[in-house]
């Protein structure tokens, strides 16, 4: 009787070290995850920042007479595209992400082409309006960049840890998804060409 009733004591009380430690281990994850997504509404915060301060750059260069209207195109179509590509921070798929990255991408791009076509405007370059958008743009690119270091950070030891035998497990029971990260564009290796021929 005895033996049978410490068999079932131990039974117990493995039963409930291991609930213990599911609990504990999902809870981990949970907070994790959390993180990450939160720090995921940071970056997309960053972004819509920029795209705000890319309409009223938009707006401040429209008024300057002569300018090339095919560059502002190019650029309101850049920001439109951009700001329509949005990923649901539990569902950040590489795909999703790859897209994401590539609608920023393609904002960056017409934004450099816009600050360079900008040089050939001198009444344009002296504009306070417009040297106080450059300004806070620059700091916005900055900040995107920090956010985005900042949720690769977490996702990258959320990815970590549910990737780690035994936690592994859990992860697997209960959903835990590997979080996308942030790469470098495609020839971001290459150092830029840069060219002052306007002609």
């Amino acid at each position: 009787m005895k033996k049978g009733l410490i068999g079932i004591i131990v039974v117990v009380a493995i039963i409930a070290l291991f609930g213990m430690w599911y609990v504990n281990t999902n809870n981990t994850l949970v907070e994790m995850k959390g993180e990450a997504t939160k720090q995921w509404a940071n970056v997309e915060s960053s972004y819509q920042r920029r795209s705000d301060l890319i309409g009223n750059l938009v707006k401040t260069v429209q008024g300057a007479a002569d300018f090339e209207r095919g560059t502002l195109t190019d650029v309101i179509e850049a920001r439109a595209k951009a700001t329509a590509t949005n990923i649901d921070a539990n569902n950040l798929t590489p795909e999703k992400m790859a897209a994401f990255q590539e609608a920023q991408g393609g904002l960056t791009g017409a934004l450099s082409k816009l600050m360079v076509v900008v040089e050939r405007y001198p009444e344009l370059k002296a504009n306070q309006n417009f040297l106080d958008l450059q300004s806070q743009l620059e700091g916005t690119e900055n900040r995107i960049n920090v956010e985005r270091n900042r949720f690769n950070g977490l996702a990258g030891d959320y990815n970590i840890k549910i990737a780690k035998i035994p936690t592994n497990i859990i992860a697997g029971l209960a959903n835990f998804d590997p979080m996308s990260l942030f790469s470098s564009n495609a020839g971001a290796e290459n150092a830029p060409d840069v060219n002052f021929d306007f002609n």
